[in-house]
């Protein structure tokens, strides 16, 4: 007779296997590893994600990407300037230390590294993308009925033009560590928002 499953609290360790994830990827994570990051037994594993190490990186992607999300919607509503606020969401990349540039962006990474391996995976990470355009396009429209966006530029277009800089940022960001050189990139960028 098998032991009692160890009691956890699954968002937490859904937190704990999403950083593990965003530091290593998708492949070069074993259940091994997600068992020691996570603190539980294999059997506790299993009874809470029958469908492995699959199934808890869809989680992590969807918690990841939810709090994200919701965090941004909010915070983009309550701005009285939403494009200033897409400026200084950008702006606050520079804030951030080395190690967490050297990561780039989860769901950017989960599109690159899993595009060829698990198109059902890249797809779901492409889908949370998708929603942060959405967001951009949301604020740049209600900052354009506000008179805060001047551009004659489609909205729509601006935002996936923000969610490609986005993206490249991902990766520049591990190219170029350096905050003052990526300060000069994104307001470069940002130009396209006068």
């Amino acid at each position: 007779m098998s032991g009692r499953p160890k009691i956890f609290d699954e968002q937490e360790v859904i937190g704990k296997a999403a950083d593990l994830f965003w530091r290593q990827g998708y492949e070069a994570t074993s259940t091994e590893d997600l068992l020691t990051e996570m603190g539980i037994g294999k059997g506790s594993f299993y009874l809470a994600f029958k469908g492995g190490k699959k199934e808890l990186f869809e989680k992590a992607l969807a918690q990841n990407s939810e709090r994200a999300l919701t965090r941004l919607k909010k915070e983009i509503a309550e701005a009285t300037d939403p494009v200033e606020y897409i400026r200084q969401f950008f702006r606050g990349i520079t804030a951030s230390p080395k190690k967490l540039h050297q990561r780039g962006c989860i769901m950017g990474n989960t599109v690159a590294e899993l595009s060829h391996t698990d198109p059902a995976l890249m797809k779901k990470a492409a889908h949370h993308l998708q929603a942060l355009e959405g967001l951009f396009h949301e604020a740049l429209l209600r900052g354009k009925e506000l008179g805060k966006l001047h551009t004659k530029q489609d909205p729509a277009l601006l935002a996936r033009l923000l969610l490609n800089n986005w993206n490249g940022l991902g990766i520049t960001r591990r190219i170029y560590p350096d905050n003052e050189a990526l300060g000069e990139l994104i307001e470069m960028q940002l130009k396209i928002l006068d």
